[in-house]
Formats: structure tokens, sequence, C-alpha cells
């Protein structure tokens, strides 16, 4: 169930608010004049929407590009690649 507040609360009782955002990780819908105004969230909840948005973005031009070739790769094809790219990261780094 969605947490709908006036945008007054976010003055009179922010910490209430910040409370909710917190432990339900879930954002709480502001109002004004009764109308749908703005969106608060925790910065743990937003980073994990856009980290969920890059995830789909990624997955959308995967699906795009399967459809522009027939290229396929195989599990130990792709763990290969990683697991090289991994080491070269890592060598790198030292």
């Amino acid at each position: 169930m969605p947490h709908i507040r006036p945008v007054s609360d976010l003055r009179n009782h922010f910490a209430d608010i910040s409370r909710i955002v917190h432990e339900t990780a879930e954002p709480v819908f502001l109002t004004k004049n009764g109308y749908g105004d703005m969106v608060v969230m925790s910065i743990e909840a937003y980073e994990r929407k856009q980290f969920e948005s890059e995830v789909y973005i990624k997955l959308k031009e995967a699906e795009l590009e399967a459809k522009l070739t027939n290229k396929r790769y195989s599990h130990e094809e792709v763990f290969s690649d990683l697991k090289e790219s991994l080491a070269d990261k890592a060598q790198d780094n030292v």
C-alpha cells in the first residue's frame, strides 16, 4: 500500500517520513493541494531503482543485439572471457 502524505508533512513530520522510507524501503508520495507533487525515498532505495533500470537497459540491448546477429556464445566461452578480463584487471592493479 503506497504511503501518501501532504507535502506539509515533509516540514512538520520529517523524522516520521524519514523513518518510513528507511524502514519500508518504499517511497512516500507527497501531495500538494490534493494532487501528486513529488516522491521521497531513501538513497538506498533510489540506488536500487537505478541499478534495476541499468540492468533492464542492458537486457534490452542484449535482446536487440541477439535479434541482429545469429552469433551465439556458450557459457564456457562467456565465463572464460570474463575470467580473462578479471585476471587482466587484477594484474593492472598490482
